[in-house]
């Protein structure tokens, strides 16, 4: 069975890199992105994540604006924020935009695995069609 491919969008390292280290010892495949435009870097490799943790606020694009690109890219890519600047409204506007998920900074790991997990039964269901 393949391990399910996370990609982690988040400017903050000291978030991104354990995050990464934990969800691999977990039995994820990760990589980080530092911002959007280095997410859509990986994405042009042919890196397909089946999940991404997304920040919502990022230097350049924010998250929502990465949001919309990555399902321009692979409509059937589930993407959860994970993000300390919450608002209703944001993921409202979210899941109007495709969005899998959003959940508060500080965030536990085993709920955000558990969403990782769901997100990606989504994406292969989704496939499958």
């Amino acid at each position: 069975m393949n391990k399910t491919k996370v990609m982690i969008v988040d400017d903050e390292i000291e978030f991104a890199q354990p995050l990464s280290e934990r969800l691999t010892l977990r039995n994820f495949e990760t990589q980080t992105a530092i911002c959007a435009e280095d997410a859509m870097t990986l994405l042009r490799t042919n890196w397909q994540p089946d999940v991404v943790v997304l920040d919502l606020r990022m230097p350049g694009l924010d998250g929502l604006d990465a949001l919309s690109l990555f399902k321009q890219v692979d409509p059937a890519m589930e993407v959860i924020i994970v993000s300390g600047h919450g608002s209703t409204t944001v993921g409202i506007e979210g899941m109007r935009r495709g969005l899998f998920d959003y959940l508060l900074k500080p965030v536990e790991i085993d709920e955000l695995v558990e969403r990782i997990k769901a997100a990606a039964e989504k994406r292969a269901l989704a496939l499958q069609k």
